[in-house]
């Protein structure tokens, strides 16, 4: 697996996150992993307090890790959203709209498409989690 990335360029969180479950059973950590499929509504009571919250991607295909980092930056939460997993470079622009800031992907990605991967589409049609503005309020001051 490589090493965590801070697309902001902070350095990543580097407390080890529990399961949801063990979480939930004792909830003083800062850190959480959701797998494919947990409820990320689960976290809301405690993310005020929670520094990262990773979510696992075990296949490219599953898109559920996309909802549930919608689900957290819809509910509040400013902390580190982190993919881990099976990420691909393609994803990383879909996936920073959805709110994850960090990735840490399976295999290393080069970080000179990455780049290229996060600046290809400089205007975007919908408001999202990233907060950037939709090209049609440019018009419409």
């Amino acid at each position: 697996m490589a090493d965590p990335v801070h697309l902001d360029g902070e350095a990543p969180v580097e407390e080890p996150a529990v399961t949801l479950d063990a979480f939930l059973d004792q909830p003083d950590a800062t850190a959480v992993r959701l797998e494919d499929g947990e409820d990320a509504r689960k976290l809301v009571p405690y993310i005020d307090r929670l520094s990262l919250i990773e979510i696992g991607f075990s296949a490219f295909g599953d898109g559920r890790g996309y909802s549930a980092a919608r689900i957290l930056r819809e509910e509040g939460f400013t902390g580190e959203l982190r993919a881990q997993g099976d990420v691909l470079v393609d994803q990383l622009a879909f996936m920073r709209r959805c709110g994850f800031d960090s990735f840490a992907p399976e295999k290393p990605l080069n970080e000179k498409d990455v780049e290229t991967a996060l600046a290809r589409w400089p205007h975007v049609y919908q408001p999202a989690a990233d907060d950037r503005k939709p090209i049609w309020s440019k018009r419409h001051g």
